[in-house]
């Protein structure tokens, strides 16, 4: 999973979302067939990459920007070691810009998610519809009930290699970087994942498509990725975690639920203006994140933060040890997605620890 990280309106990208087999696993015969419709309905619209760029019949843009594509898509399995499948070899235009709208869910006093669990795919933190009247509704019955909501639009997810993932025409709207970058990401959740553990997948999948991205542009003889976007994401999403932690501990206080909820409406007051501050500041005023913040704030519109990065420079540091080499990084990482939850956690707390002097002298010298 991972979001496509644009968070000026904050799209959802890469949710990894297992929809066959799931009858048992859902609510409702009727939210099943609901997925199932939708799963038939991309995989009906596919189409071969490679017939779509020699059709002189199709539009040009379109057919340029596949074939720039279709470098990075070759580049992931021969320099990276991703799944050499047809992913992202084909192609699919849904009519829309959103595949999926994904329902996160918190209580009142609350900044733990409403969880929903998935055979193979494991548990999650959001429920995910094709249509968004149904994510609309289905966020309106759980407000009715007191909880907290968000919708997040989604452009892409992996099926975990079960069915060959296209790209998908929302997905041509960001830059060739960005699309190489998803693939490298998608690619990565079918190379490993751990049913249960997001904060592990995601970190994996964030780490290999940085890595690789930054692999891709020397191999094509460009500068590094530029790094500024990717530092105010952080220090962006450093502010709603802090947020999320204070949070935690105002609900955890045992004030009486009048008080909390004043306190709690104070948190999100406090939350934009230190993120105008910032804004202001050393950012000069960029703005990007203004419709996010801007908007109406609650517990659930905080859950996705944190959940995508929060080890990437672990995994960086098995990938140094490994000495930078793919396949040694990949037998690492899977002796640490077979440990049980506990030990793999601190695993890559020590990990962390241990890359945290490297990353400080990196960021010192710039």
């Amino acid at each position: 999973m991972k979001f496509f990280n644009s968070l000026d309106n904050l799209t959802l990208r890469g949710v990894p979302l297992l929809l066959a087999v799931c009858l048992n696993g859902c609510s409702s015969v009727d939210y099943y067939r609901h997925l199932a419709a939708g799963q038939f309905e991309l995989l009906r619209r596919r189409e071969p990459v490679a017939a779509v760029v020699a059709d002189p019949a199709r539009d040009p843009a379109l057919r340029e920007r596949l074939a720039r594509a279709q470098e990075a898509r070759a580049f992931a399995s021969a320099r990276l070691g991703l799944p050499d499948n047809d992913s992202y070899r084909l192609y699919a235009d849904l009519g829309r810009p959103h595949v999926v709208w994904n329902v996160f869910a918190t209580g009142e006093f609350s900044v733990d998610a409403l969880s929903h669990c998935f055979p193979i795919a494991g548990c999650v933190a959001y429920r995910g519809y094709y249509q968004p009247g149904r994510a609309r509704g289905a966020a309106a019955l759980l407000r009715q009930e007191g909880l907290d909501t968000f919708i997040g639009p989604v452009e892409a997810y992996s099926t975990l290699g079960w069915f060959a993932d296209p790209i998908l025409a929302g997905m041509l709207r960001h830059g060739d970087d960005a699309l190489a970058a998803l693939i490298f990401h998608e690619l990565a959740h079918q190379r490993l994942y751990v049913p249960d553990d997001s904060a592990f997948n995601e970190s994996f999948a964030s780490f290999v498509e940085r890595e690789g991205l930054r692999q891709w542009h020397a191999s094509r003889g460009l500068p590094p990725p530029d790094e500024r976007r990717a530092r105010r994401d952080e220090q962006f999403t450093r502010l709603v975690l802090e947020t999320r932690e204070r949070l935690r501990a105002l609900y955890a206080s045992g004030l009486p639920a009048s008080e909390m909820r004043r306190r709690k409406a104070a948190e999100f007051d406090a939350l934009r203006r230190r993120y105008r501050t910032l804004r202001d500041g050393e950012w000069q005023g960029e703005r990007r994140y203004d419709a996010w913040i801007e908007g109406p704030l609650n517990n659930a519109k905080l859950l996705p933060f944190g959940l995508y990065d929060g080890w990437v420079p672990a995994f960086a540091e098995i990938f140094r040890r490994a000495g930078e080499d793919w396949p040694r990084f990949y037998v690492e990482t899977e002796r640490l997605a077979h440990l049980p939850a506990a030990a793999r956690e601190r695993h890559l707390a020590a990990l962390q620890e241990a890359a945290s002097p490297a990353i400080v002298t990196q960021e010192d010298n710039r």
